[in-house]
């Protein structure tokens, strides 16, 4: 595709938009997803980060993605450039990164790439942009972004925006780095002594909610908005458990069903436990008693009944998913998930019942302890749960995650994995579906998440290589990338070791 065909591409789905921000701003910058349109416009952080900058007085935010196909930008020499003006990214003084897991720190390369930027932090000077950081995965582990970014908010930002839109606004490059290096919640490679806590907003801004409405994304014209924030459950492989910025925060039922505009036809409820809600089922009826059809993330098997599947059913839902996330009882009471055999029979029967076509299961593979026994026992309880209503399994291999009771594990060997995988597949076949993300993906994802500022370098080598597994593999080597072993990077304390793992001081 050439230039205009790459213009024209933006230009029509602006034109299919409902809801984009325009106003006069003395200060412009681009907001950026490090992957394609279809998955940075599903992002309720995104958009709602791209409402706040436009709240913030004399600031405007301009949306710029990870093209859909980069090597046609390369070969056209057409930089990346915002969705709202089609200005270049290296012609805005700030350019602020969301970014929620981290595999895509190889999109932030090539967005940086294609823009003319030097990737490394030391590379740059003045005349760039100023890099910033944020969004989901700095609830965890930022670090490996460390070589490539000036500013790295970590946790909530949608108040810390606005501190550093005031301070941008009054204070040069150098003067506003110093200042951040010192505010709770941010973090300036080469200047911070250490992570922080992560950022916590006032409870009165919630919820973040849907700005913007287009067909083109993977959750289609769906409005979004938190019913909650924060998780109420222990799960010890999960970033956000109870433990994480104050638990569970609920947003009152009034406060979601009228943040709802009146032309959305599809709601989205978000949240890392939705189903954990006290009202959840008076949410859900005043949503589908309106006629519009309802999406939820997060159900939990042991909170589902028949009322809340019936209305699910009302609004359009034709598989319902939740997840079980371990092969048997004895690995989900290990990793302290709730969920039972009985309640994932009973949500097999609810879905059945109620007229829903298929229940779909979330499943960890490679957990602490699991034995080809568990697997067997997952191929027995599956076909059994088959013979009530059709079953997909989504697995996942584990990934063992900073500020997590579970970090410092070991991730399970990528053969192993994948013995297991075609032991599952032998077990069920013809029987449930079953569908897999890649156990060597899985291990990429896995020492990024575990690794320092080796990691990036890796990443960006691996990058610059192709970036094939075998580059990665060669990569990680060359820059001595190691697990950090357990050591917590956001309180200073050595996470406790669990089953026997002692966790190292790291490198």
């Amino acid at each position: 595709m050439n230039e205009w065909g790459l213009r024209s591409q933006v230009r029509q789905r602006l034109g299919e938009e409902t809801g984009m921000l325009l106003k006069e701003a003395t200060f412009r910058m681009a907001l950026c997803y490090p992957s394609p349109y279809t998955v940075g416009m599903s992002s309720l952080g995104f958009q709602a980060i791209y409402r706040e900058i436009h709240l913030h007085p004399g600031a405007a935010a301009e949306r710029a993605f990870l093209p859909d196909s980069p090597d046609d930008y390369r070969r056209s020499r057409t930089p990346v450039f915002s969705y709202e003006s089609e200005r270049p990214l290296s012609e805005f003084p700030v350019l602020a990164f969301s970014i929620s897991y981290e595999l895509e720190i190889t999109g932030l390369f090539e967005m940086l790439d294609l823009s003319g930027i030097p990737l490394l932090r030391e590379n740059r000077g003045a005349r760039h942009p100023l890099i910033v950081a944020g969004g989901p995965l700095t609830n965890s582990n930022p670090l490996p972004l460390a070589p490539f970014v000036d500013l790295i908010i970590l946790g909530e930002g949608e108040e810390l925006v606005h501190t550093f839109l005031a301070a941008a606004a009054a204070m040069d490059r150098a003067k506003l780095l110093e200042c951040f290096a010192r505010t709770p919640g941010c973090y300036v490679p080469g200047v911070s002594a250490d992570l922080p806590c992560i950022a916590k907003v006032d409870d009165r801004r919630l919820p973040a909610r849907s700005q913007i409405l287009t067909p083109n994304t993977v959750l289609s014209s769906m409005f979004l908005v938190e019913a909650e924030r924060g998780c109420s459950r222990g799960c010890t492989y999960c970033v956000m458990r109870r433990t994480t910025n104050g638990g569970m925060r609920l947003v009152p039922v009034e406060t979601v069903l009228s943040s709802v505009p009146e032309h959305a036809k599809r709601v989205g409820l978000v949240g890392a436990a939705v189903t954990d809600h006290p009202d959840i089922r008076k949410i859900v009826r005043g949503i589908v008693d309106t006629g519009r059809k309802i999406g939820i993330s997060s159900l939990r098997a042991d909170r589902l009944d028949e009322e809340l599947v019936s209305l699910l059913a009302r609004g359009g839902y034709r598989t319902l998913t939740t997840a079980s996330d371990g092969a048997t009882q004895r690995l989900r009471n290990l990793v302290a998930r709730r969920t039972t055999e009985q309640h994932l029979i009973r949500a097999a029967q609810l879905v059945k019942r109620c007229g829903i076509r298929q229940l779909k299961l979330y499943e960890l593979i490679g957990l602490p302890t699991e034995t080809c026994d568990d697997i067997d026992e997952l191929i027995r309880f599956s076909r059994e749960l088959a013979t009530i209503v059709p079953v997909s399994l989504a697995l996942s291999p584990f990934v063992p995650k900073r500020n997590t009771p579970l970090d410092g594990l070991e991730f399970e060997p990528v053969a192993s994995i994948g013995q297991k995988l075609a032991r599952l597949r032998a077990g069920v076949k013809g029987k449930v579906e079953l569908r897999s993300t890649s156990a060597r993906w899985a291990w990429v994802e896995f020492m990024l998440s575990q690794g320092d500022e080796r990691a990036g370098l890796a990443a960006m080598d691996a990058w610059q290589e192709g970036g094939t597994y075998a580059a990665w593999e060669l990569a990680f080597t060359r820059r001595g990338a190691k697990p950090l072993r357990g050591r917590a990077v956001q309180d200073g304390r050595r996470t406790p070791p669990l089953f026997g793992v002692q966790s190292s001081p790291g490198a």
